[in-house]
Order: structure tokens, then sequence, then C-alpha cells
């Protein structure tokens, strides 16, 4: 059950970085952060009143709201850094270097957790990780524009911190932890707002696709969540780490983004690891 919870994470993670960098070629990087930050807000606040949540315990070593608040500033940096660099480069160079930001709660799983993993699975583990980076077609016969690269390592490290805060909160409530964060987010959001008095020119024909990717993105982070409490940590982060794929692959089907022999055999990767890993 984790397993397939953090696979679908990774889809519905890729698919709204896909639809987000699309809309900051057009737009202001922040203000589209901020609109689906704010939409993301409405929905864990929907999903907490329907699910009755609200009595997770909030503070102490086991409480959400700190790592909550956390994960908040730390993804919403990571955010920003993610729709600039793709804003700015090429999808198959930012997005297997953002991808990279697994190798912080991997680390911290195992090194602080104590998760155990048997050698099959580690060999499981590293493949699943390289086949994510290698099928999100790294570009590197091109050479590397330094502000794209610099804004992607800049995602990673803000990605993995939010992500190890992310497991901390889940230990007390997962869809509290993801609401915090939301909510840390639109308080980010609404001073941005305040401060420059328009939302960058968005309007009602791009609410559909900015409901999706605040949705998506939400329900990614929950899912996510949910899987840290259900499986290993480490599996489930590298699991979910998996996003890439998804992302290069709506480039290759929407704008024709060509996909290069390194992305087959990274796809061939992918599934191999998940398949090791879900196996043993």
């Amino acid at each position: 059950m984790a397993s397939i919870l953090a696979l679908f994470s990774s889809v519905l993670w890729g698919s709204a970085d896909y639809h987000a960098g699309r809309l900051s070629k057009k737009f202001p990087t922040i203000a589209v952060l901020a609109v689906t930050q704010a939409i993301g807000f409405i929905t864990g606040v929907v999903l907490v009143l329907v699910s009755r949540s609200w009595d997770a315990e909030p503070f102490g070593s086991g409480g959400y709201l700190l790592p909550g608040m956390c994960a908040g500033i730390f993804g919403y940096l990571g955010l920003i850094c993610l729709y600039a660099g793709l804003s700015t480069g090429r999808m198959g160079v930012v997005s297997p270097i953002s991808s990279l930001s697994a190798l912080i709660p991997l680390g911290y799983a195992l090194f602080v957790k104590g998760d155990q993993l048997s050698t099959i699975v580690s060999i499981g583990v590293f493949i699943a990780m390289l086949g994510g980076f290698l099928a999100s077609g790294p570009e590197v016969s091109q050479g590397l524009p330094l502000k794209p690269v610099l804004l992607a390592l800049s995602a990673a490290v803000f990605f993995g911190s939010a992500l190890v805060c992310m497991a901390i909160g889940s230990e007390s409530s997962a869809l509290m932890t993801m609401t915090t964060m939301r909510t840390t987010t639109l308080l980010v959001g609404i001073t941005l707002f305040l401060r420059y008095r328009h939302v960058g020119g968005l309007g009602k024909p791009e609410l559909p696709v900015l409901i999706f990717i605040g949705v998506a993105d939400f329900v990614a982070n929950l899912l996510l969540g949910v899987a840290t409490t259900k499986g290993l940590v480490s599996i489930a982060m590298v699991l979910g780490a998996l996003y890439p794929i998804a992302t290069s692959l709506l480039a290759f089907l929407f704008l024709h983004e060509r996909l290069h022999k390194v992305q087959y055999f990274g796809i061939i990767f992918a599934v191999l690891g998940v398949s090791i890993i879900s196996v043993f």
C-alpha cells in the first residue's frame, strides 16, 4: 500500500510541475505559486472538515504544527526555484536535478530513523533513483546553463528538507501537516498580494489548470505523508521522487520535447527498481 501511494504521489507531482512550468513561461512564477498554494489550502480545509482530523496533537515532540510550518516554508522556496528553473531552462535539465531531493530524506530515514534495508531492496532503491534521474532526460551533451542548474539544485535542497519535515509531522497527522503547510504558504501569498496588489495577470482562462495544480500538489503531498506512516520512510521517499518521469513524458507528448536514448533506459531502470522494491 505504501508503495502504491508513493508512486501515485509522484504521478500527481510530476503532472502539477509540468503545468506549473508551462504557466510560469507566461506569468510570474510567484503569482502562479501563490494562487495554486491558496487552492491547495482550500483543498486541505475541506478534507479536514470532512474527515474531522482537527483533533490531532499539534504540539510537542510528536506534534504536526512546527514540522508543518517548516515544511511549508521549505516547500514554498523549493517551488519558487523549481518553477523559475522550468521557465528559464529545459525541463530535461531542471527536473532530474531537482529529483535529487530524495537523497536528503533517504539519509534521514537511514541514519536518523534507522530504516533497515536488505541488500536486494537497497539495490532496487539505487536502480529506481538512477532510473528516475535518467528517465527525465539529463541533457549534459548540450551543456548545462548555470542559472537553471543552480535553481534546480536549490529546489532539491529545499524539497529534501521539506520532505523530512513532512515525514516528521505525518507521525501525528499527515492531513494536518499538509494543511499546516498550505496555511503557512497562504500567509506568504497574502503578504505578496498586499505588496504587489495583483496576481500577475492570471484570470479565468487559467483557472482550471490552476485548480488542477493546487489540488494535485496538495494530494501528492498528502499521499506521500500517509505512505511514510504505512511503510519505510526511505522507500516512500524514493518512489515519490520519480515525479520527473511524469513531467518529462508530458513535455514529450504536448511540447514535443524529444526523448533521448538515455530516457528509455531510465524508464526501464525505474520500472525494474520499483519491481524489486515491491517484490522484496
